[in-house]
């Protein structure tokens, strides 16, 4: 019998739920540890990520393997869980390309956005060189997308892989990463819109986003992530550093 995977995750970032949609998909068990962003930095969160990022995952069924980098770990949940290949590459040919797809999210999707996000919504700031430089990025990271999906439903073969689901996350924050209009998100990339529908349509996406929104309400956080009632992403490491020092006394 297959025990749970241990998910360690903090629930506003994208990345943590590429791996909860993945292990939906694959039917595999699995049991979320919700930590609150302050504590991503600290023990006992580091003793199983010394980068202090999410997610990391702990196996029960591998002698309590420790994987983190969502790439990596997608990878390796697919290897071991995947026998069917239902998500997986069936050829040389599928893997080769699933795997450039895989580095393609985590070195040009992941870090431009996110870096957009950072600019238009966290930094101290306002820095409109830096703005546009990112969300050009983010654009640019789009176009590469919409001309890959021409005549297609799904970037590799004719199904859905790990890779569709990996850039799901971080598509579903265009507008909160780019400040544009409601609506606006995908505006120019019909070709990315209507796959990144197909993705969010399945069944593990929507029960992935209802545990997603339950987690969210637990730890009484807003939409980016920030507490409710704080007005900036300062003002909340300041009352952690404030808090800290208190407890250290």
């Amino acid at each position: 019998m297959t025990k749970p995977i241990q998910v360690w995750m903090a629930p506003p970032g994208p990345n943590p739920w590429k791996v909860v949609v993945i292990l939906e998909e694959l039917q595999v068990p699995y049991e979320i540890k919700s930590i609150r962003f302050e504590n991503i930095k600290k023990k006992p969160f580091t003793d199983l990520n010394p980068n202090g990022r999410v997610p990391a995952i702990v196996d029960p069924n591998a002698d309590d393997l420790v994987v983190w980098e969502s790439g990596a770990i997608i990878t390796y949940l697919c290897e071991q869980y995947d026998p069917e290949k239902t998500l997986s590459g069936r050829s040389v040919s599928e893997r080769a390309h699933l795997n450039q797809w895989l580095y393609f999210q985590a070195s040009g999707q992941g870090p431009y956005f996110g870096q957009a996000g950072w600019f238009n919504n966290h930094h101290p700031e306002k820095l409109p060189s830096a703005m546009e430089r990112y969300n050009k990025e983010v654009h640019r990271v789009l176009g590469v997308l919409e001309g890959c999906l021409e005549g297609k439903q799904w970037l590799v073969g004719d199904r859905l892989t790990f890779v569709d689901i990996a850039f799901a996350p971080w598509n579903d924050r265009l507008e909160d990463v780019t400040k544009c209009a409601p609506g606006d998100g995908f505006k120019g990339f019909p070709n990315v819109q209507a796959w990144h529908e197909r993705v969010t349509a399945r069944p593990a996406w929507k029960k992935s986003m209802e545990t997603k929104e339950r987690l969210m309400d637990e730890q009484d956080l807003t939409l980016v992530g920030l507490p409710k009632g704080m007005k900036s992403l300062q003002e909340w490491e300041k009352q952690i550093k404030e808090q800290d020092e208190a407890a250290s006394k």
